[in-house]
């Protein structure tokens, strides 16, 4: 609409003008989905989380299935997958008996946790994998006659303690993140540190 322009704005620039909020959101929503796998969650559940962010207002799983045009046990599905990374949350409102939930206002809370969990599993794996491989080693190393395999043992022994201390440098950088102090070395970013 020109400036200066007196004439009301009819129903279709209202239309056109939701179109293009639309497109932005999706612009938004898309990207998010292609990304979500970082979180180990499915892309259709990336596209529910980004349209429960931009919902103004906390959403059953019946608004869910409307607005993505998908079954109520996929919107469920989605929705449990959401919870457990701590990215959306469960509200209550008086007067409302169906579950609501809104997204998890705390981006860095979702990340942590996220982090923690699935680095915390593999860090316990692999480094129970390291024991048991050293402990096969230092029995060969032992039991071997042959120069040029206890020589191997020795540098593959050599490798599994290089791996063993990146393990537990990761493992203290999870320590970071649950006890917040990752927050004092790279500190949250706020409305006024981005001015």
């Amino acid at each position: 609409m020109e400036e200066g322009n007196d004439a009301m704005p009819s129903n279709k620039d209202y239309e056109i003008e939701l179109e293009k909020l639309d497109g932005a959101r999706n612009r938004f929503i898309t990207e998010i989905a292609k990304n979500i796998h970082l979180y180990n969650i499915t892309p259709s559940a990336g596209r529910l989380y980004g349209t429960v962010f931009f919902s103004e207002e906390p959403m059953t799983l019946d608004e869910m299935s409307r607005a993505l045009g998908m079954s109520k046990t996929s919107m469920s599905t989605g929705i449990r997958s959401l919870l457990e990374a701590n990215m959306v949350e469960r509200v209550w409102e008086r007067g409302i008996r169906k579950d609501l939930y809104k997204v998890e206002d705390d981006w860095y809370k979702s990340f942590s946790n996220v982090f923690i969990n699935r680095w915390r599993n593999a860090t316990e794996l692999n480094m129970g994998a390291i024991q048991e491989t050293k402990e096969m080693l230092l029995h060969l190393k032992e039991e071997t006659g042959f120069d040029d395999v206890l020589e191997k043992v020795e540098t593959d022994l050599e490798k599994l303690e290089e791996a063993e201390n990146y393990y537990i440098w990761l493992t203290d950088v999870i320590s970071l993140f649950e006890s917040g102090k990752i927050f004092e070395l790279v500190p949250k970013r706020t409305k006024k540190t981005l001015k």
